[in-house]
C-alpha cells in the first residue's frame, strides 16, 4: 500500500478533516483519531464521524497538561497530524506548530479550516455553502432566475477541504524525502474551492459561457445538457455536447436535425425533450441509447449505483463489515493498491491502550492515565477483545 508506515494523528472533527484522514488510512497510512474523553461516570461514547474506517481512536483529555505532554509525545513519533480547529485552538492547547515541529521537525502539520489561517474572516464560524460563496463558486450554480443552488456540502467539504488537504500531506511526504524535514499545511475550504474552480475563470472567453448563471450550456442553460424526467417518474441525464453526440441524441429521440437543430431556442427544446421523455421509462430509455453515443446516462438512486453493472466491474462500491456497501477508494493504483476489504468504523476510546502501549507507554503509566482520567478506555470495545 502506498502510505504504508506512515503514522498519522488526526485530531477528532467532522466531515473534511475526517475524509482526509479516511483517504490516508485507505491507501495503507496507520491513523490514529484523538477523541475527546466522555463525561464523568460513561462508560461508553457516541461519535458522529462516519468516515472513520480503518482508524484507531485514543481517547484524551486536553484539559489536563498529562493529556497534553502525551499527544506531543504521540506527535514526535507521527509523520502527519491533522487538525481541524479555528486559529489559535492549537497553540493555546501548547500544541501549535512552533511546539510540536521543534519536536519533531520531519512532522507534517496539517491545518484544515474553512477560511484560513489568516484575514478578518478566519475566526468566523462558516459552513460548506458559506466557504463556496466566499471563493465566487456558488454564484455559478443554480438555474436562471433562480437563487443559487448549494450542491449538498460536497464542493468545499469533502473536495476542497478534505481532499484537498490530502494532497497536500502527500506533496509535503514526498518533499521530505528530498529536505528531511516537515511542513505546515494550511488546507482551507474557500482557497481550496476556488482552485477547485479554476476552469471557471479561465474558460470564461469560450463560446459555452455566452451568458449569466443558467444561461450557458453547462449550467441549465441548454436543453441537451440537463435532465429529463420519464414515464415512471425517474430521471435520465444528456450532455451531447458535439455535433456527432447530439446527432446520436435525435436518432435515440426519433427526431431530426432539421426538426430541432442543436441550437435550437432553449425553451422550445426543452419543452420537446420533456414531452418525449415522458412517454418511457428510465429503462426503455436506457435500453434506446445503449448503442449510441448520445451522452446518456440513467440518474440511479444509491441502491442502484452499487449494484449496476458497470460500476460492479470497476469495482467503485465494496462492502463494509456490516455488509452496508461504500465507495471503493479512488484513484485505483496498480502496485500498490487501496484497501481492498473496508475495516469497520472504531468505537471512541476504542483503541486507547493498544496506542499507547504501541508508542511505548509502560503498563504502570497506562493505568496511572486511566485512572486519572488523562484518558479513556472504551469498556464497550473492550468488551468485544
Amino acid at each position: 500500500m502506498a502510505l504504508k508506515g506512515m503514522r498519522v494523528i488526526e485530531m477528532a472533527g467532522l466531515a473534511p478533516a475526517p475524509f482526509c484522514g479516511m483517504i490516508l488510512a485507505d491507501f495503507g497510512a496507520s491513523v490514529i483519531r484523538i477523541d475527546r474523553t466522555p463525561s464523568k461516570g460513561q462508560k461508553t461514547v457516541y461519535s458522529m464521524d462516519t468516515l472513520s474506517r480503518g482508524k484507531r481512536s485514543l481517547a484524551v483529555d486536553l484539559k489536563q497538561k498529562e493529556g497534553v505532554s502525551l499527544l506531543r509525545r504521540l506527535c514526535s513519533r507521527a509523520d502527519v497530524l491533522i487538525e481541524p480547529f479555528r486559529p489559535g485552538v492549537m497553540e493555546k492547547l501548547g500544541l501549535g506548530p512552533q511546539q510540536l515541529t521543534s519536536d519533531n521537525p520531519r512532522l507534517v502539520y496539517a491545518r484544515l479550516t474553512g477560511f484560513g489561517q489568516k484575514g478578518h474572516l478566519a475566526n468566523k464560524a462558516g459552513h460548506d455553502i458559506n466557504y463556496i460563496a466566499m471563493a465566487g463558486v456558488l454564484s455559478q450554480l443554480g438555474r436562471k432566475n433562480e437563487n443559487p443552488y448549494p450542491p449538498i456540502n460536497l464542493v468545499a467539504d469533502f473536495a476542497g477541504g478534505g481532499l484537498t488537504c490530502a494532497l497536500g500531506i502527500a506533496f509535503a511526504l514526498l518533499e521530505r524525502h528530498t529536505s528531511g524535514k516537515g511542513q505546515v499545511i494550511d488546507a482551507n475550504m474557500v482557497n481550496g474551492s476556488a482552485y477547485l474552480s479554476t476552469f471557471l475563470w479561465t474558460s470564461r472567453a469560450l463560446p459555452i459561457w455566452p451568458g449569466k448563471r443558467g444561461e450557458n450550456n453547462l449550467d441549465g442553460g441548454a436543453a441537451f445538457y440537463g435532465t429529463y424526467k420519464t414515464k415512471d417518474d425517474k430521471y435520465v441525464s444528456l450532455g451531447p455536447l458535439e455535433p456527432q453526440f447530439y446527432a446520436d441524441l435525435l436518432k435515440g429521440l426519433g427526431l431530426t436535425q432539421e426538426e430541432m437543430p442543436q441550437y435550437t431556442d432553449g425553451d422550445i427544446m426543452t419543452e420537446k425533450f420533456n414531452e418525449i421523455f415522458l412517454t418511457k421509462t428510465r429503462d426503455e430509455w436506457t435500453e434506446t441509447f445503449k448503442d449510441l453515443d448520445a451522452c446518456y446516462a440513467p440518474i440511479l438512486e444509491r441502491e442502484e449505483a452499487e449494484c449496476h453493472p458497470h460500476n460492479t466491474e470497476l469495482g467503485v462500491f465494496i462492502s463494509n463489515p456490516s455488509g452496508k456497501v461504500e465507495p471503493a477508494p479512488a484513484p485505483m493504483l496498480s502496485r500498490t493498491p487501496a484497501v481492498s476489504v473496508l475495516p469497520r468504523q472504531p468505537e471512541v476510546g476504542e483503541h486507547t491502550e493498544t496506542v499507547l502501549r504501541g508508542s511505548g507507554f509502560g503498563d504502570s503509566e497506562i493505568k496511572e492515565l486511566l485512572d486519572s482520567g488523562v484518558v479513556f478506555q472504551n469498556e464497550k470495545s473492550k468488551a468485544k477483545l
